[in-house]
């Protein structure tokens, strides 16, 4: 007894050490956010407070206070009278010590209702010393990455299992302790000294020495100022997560939570999420939405358009394979097959196969052997084999209302592996609350009594009720109940698979050896096209949330596509602008513009991205479509910018249509090949932002590059001499 037992608590010891160091310097890391944070945030709450009359303090007093002579005075606003302080509003003719003091704890009332709802704004356009700061403070968690704040959390529960067992094990460490300690401390101390062995040994087979020392060497590196920044404005909307976390200014709770009752969120908060298979951090109504899925088993998503359905998605089926599932289907448009695909792998370790395409029966039974998450369309999915009851963990249908039509065959695909699998998420970004006949469809397969007791009055009552009666099944949140930032950009790359007609355009481009051809193929055969087809469910959805869209390329005769694809929708859908060219005068062009934001409801501007990239404010937009990528970076960034910028209301999605297998890819490639902060340097120099054509990528080598791969690729030789890249 004793030097066994001293090693076992010796190891406790080192371990407790470890995690209080890592736990330690998070806990400072967290500190520097917050020191950065205050002043911005006295700033925000000073200027707001400075715009609000002096009157509103009659409503914190019902009407009791007489304010004429403290107006009169010049103290206007409620930021005057609490800069005035006592002693200058008692100078005040008529103004008296009792009048003094109501007024001073109204304005202090008012000043804690807006210090709570103020949000700091972090301008990317105009970096100064104090935001830098606070990005920079940022940054060091943000890198941490998922990874990191796991190793928090673990190091943060063992100092809390620790300490308790180490106090009872001290007995154990010398005869002559456990001697003179009683029979019952002589038992606790043994059995916090197996506890102890248990949880040294747990540590050491999962690498929590290595994982907490890393983590550390994480939080302690030096941010670097151009670093952070053009990480910021990659994923600025993890920062703007992690901000809302630390200082406590989160969304409203029953917000982020769909306004569900009470009853539902309960259940759904109990639910403890599993993210060892994924590779992305959740904003809190993200991993709220994943809960609810998991625990609710089978729902629709119905969460505005740029909210990131897809990353909850991937987040359920990371929770059910960390829990030993081995099979799950995502059903979906072939426009986004792709892109699902690649957001899989970008965004968890699951395993993905496609089904699709003429090899897609050898790919199911590959898929239906190994696992992970096959990948289908749902004209694919009617020729696959029934599933048996459990055999696929979890089904997730995207663009849901697409099956809302239950004669469709389609639908009683869909409605059929439904029934089949446990779980089953349906999305769509498609407000349901005033078609209760369809959404009655789509829910019939998920909860068929639902449905049933659901009428087609229940939505005339209004949102809340309906949403009541739905919530079994039904989470929706808007874009302005759950991002409490000023506008966040998200960017998603739109991969495409080529159509026939449009691998055949795109072949004779080729061919010619002509550049600029091969960039726009994929609008050549409009009836034909997939990235036109997915540009008119982009312009449709966002139609569908009153949301307006511009829409950029670099080609006028791809805008003039697109504005005939989009004035052939059935009924017109949203009044379409432009398009705004170099030939258009910069005065008409400003007025099209105003035109296009003066609209009520959604609207559509078409729009040359060299010509309305500089110069043009379209805060109006929250949507922004690029049909092709640009060999400029510049370009594409000052283009966006003219929609996200201050005076934006909305979040502002991006969408860059990109095709698979040809330039689009390879261009992509190419520009990627350039580090973080080269390109956050050539942004952010005084002559980039003057023209987009400051920064020289080598237009015409990089085009004679492409097309001579691209011919060789595919096997065709060059009709004629090969096109620059103009």
């Amino acid at each position: 007894m004793g030097r066994g037992e001293r090693e076992v608590v010796a190891r406790g010891a080192r371990l407790g050490e470890a995690a209080r160091g890592v736990a330690g310097d998070h806990r400072r890391a967290v500190e520097a956010v917050r020191a950065a944070l205050r002043p911005l945030h006295e700033e925000v709450v000073a200027r707001e407070l400075g715009t609000i009359p002096v009157a509103r303090l009659q409503d914190v007093t019902e009407g009791r206070l007489r304010l004429g002579a403290v107006e009169k005075s010049g103290l206007d606003t409620v930021g005057r009278v609490r800069e005035a302080g006592p002693y200058r509003l008692r100078q005040i003719p008529g103004v008296g010590q009792r009048t003094v003091d109501q007024i001073l704890a109204a304005a202090a009332r008012l000043a804690e209702a807006v210090d709570e709802t103020a949000a700091v704004h972090i301008d990317v356009d105009r970096p100064e010393p104090r935001t830098t700061a606070l990005v920079m403070a940022l940054h060091v968690l943000v890198e941490a990455g998922p990874e990191g704040r796991r190793a928090v959390d673990r190091a943060e529960d063992l100092i809390r299992r620790l300490g308790p067992l180490l106090e009872a094990a001290r007995h154990a460490t010398g005869a002559l302790r456990m001697l003179l300690a009683g029979a019952e401390k002589r038992e606790r101390a043994l059995a916090a000294v197996a506890e102890l062995r248990s949880l040294a040994e747990e540590a050491e087979r999962n690498g929590l020495h290595e994982s907490f020392a890393q983590t550390s060497v994480d939080l302690l590196r030096p941010p670097d100022e151009l670093a952070a920044w053009a990480d910021f404005e990659l994923r600025s909307a993890e920062y703007y997560s992690l901000l809302a976390e630390i200082s406590g200014r989160a969304p409203d709770a029953a917000a982020a939570e769909g306004f569900l009752p009470e009853e539902v969120a309960a259940r759904v908060r109990g639910l403890r999420l599993d993210d060892s298979q994924r590779r992305v951090s959740l904003r809190g109504y993200q991993d709220f939405g994943a809960r609810f899925a998991l625990a609710q088993r089978k729902v629709v998503l119905g969460d505005e358009m740029g909210l990131g359905k897809t990353i909850q998605a991937i987040a359920v089926l990371a929770h059910l394979a960390a829990q030993g599932e081995k099979r799950f289907l995502v059903v979906c448009p072939a426009s986004v097959l792709v892109n699902w695909t690649r957001e899989i792998e970008a965004r968890s370790a699951l395993r993905v196969t496609v089904l699709h395409g003429p090899d897609r029966q050898d790919a199911f039974a590959d898929w239906r052997e190994r696992g992970g998450v096959g990948v289908t369309t749902f004209e694919a999915l009617r020729g696959f084999p029934e599933p048996a009851a459990d055999e696929v963990a979890a089904l997730v249908v995207d663009e849901a209302h697409a099956v809302k039509n239950p004669e469709a065959k389609r639908s009683r695909a869909v409605a059929l592996w439904a029934g089949r699998c446990p779980h089953a998420l349906f999305m769509t970004g498609t407000p349901m609350e005033n078609r209760v006949g369809e959404f009655r469809n789509l829910v019939r397969m998920l909860a068929p009594d639902v449905a049933e007791a659901l009428g087609e009055g229940d939505a005339l009552v209004g949102s809340v009720a309906f949403r009541r009666a739905v919530a079994p099944v039904y989470l929706r949140r808007n874009q302005e109940d759950v991002l409490t930032e000023l506008p966040s950009l998200q960017q998603t790359d739109e991969w495409e698979e080529l159509s026939a007609a449009d691998e055949e355009a795109y072949r004779e481009a080729v061919r010619a050896g002509n550049f600029m051809a091969m960039r726009r193929a994929a609008y050549a055969r409009p009836e034909k096209s997939a990235k036109l087809g997915r540009l008119r469910e982009i312009v449709e959805e966002a139609g569908e949330n009153g949301q307006r869209t511009v829409v950029f390329s670099y080609f006028r005769d791809v805008l003039d596509v697109v504005r005939d694809a989009l004035a052939a929708r059935p009924g017109g859908g949203a009044p379409v602008f432009g398009p705004l060219t170099g030939s258009v005068p910069p005065g008409r062009r400003q007025r099209i513009v105003d035109d296009f934001a003066a609209t009520p409801g959604p609207a559509v501007l078409l729009a040359q991205i060299q010509a309305a990239g500089v110069g043009l404010n379209m805060q109006a937009a929250s949507v922004v479509v690029l049909c092709e990528p640009q060999i400029k970076p510049t370009l594409e960034h000052q283009a966006v910018a003219r929609a996200h910028r201050m005076g934006q209301v909305r979040p502002v999605g991006v969408h860059r249509l990109l095709a698979t297998g040809g330039v689009d890819e390879r261009l992509v490639r190419m520009l990627e090949r350039k580090t973080r902060l080269f390109d956050a340097y050539a942004r952010r120099s005084a002559v980039a932002e003057a023209t987009p054509d400051a920064v020289d990528v080598s237009d015409t080598e990089l085009a004679r590059r492409i097309v001579e791969e691209e011919q060789a690729r595919l096997g065709v030789a060059q009709a004629g001499p090969a096109a620059t890249a103009g």
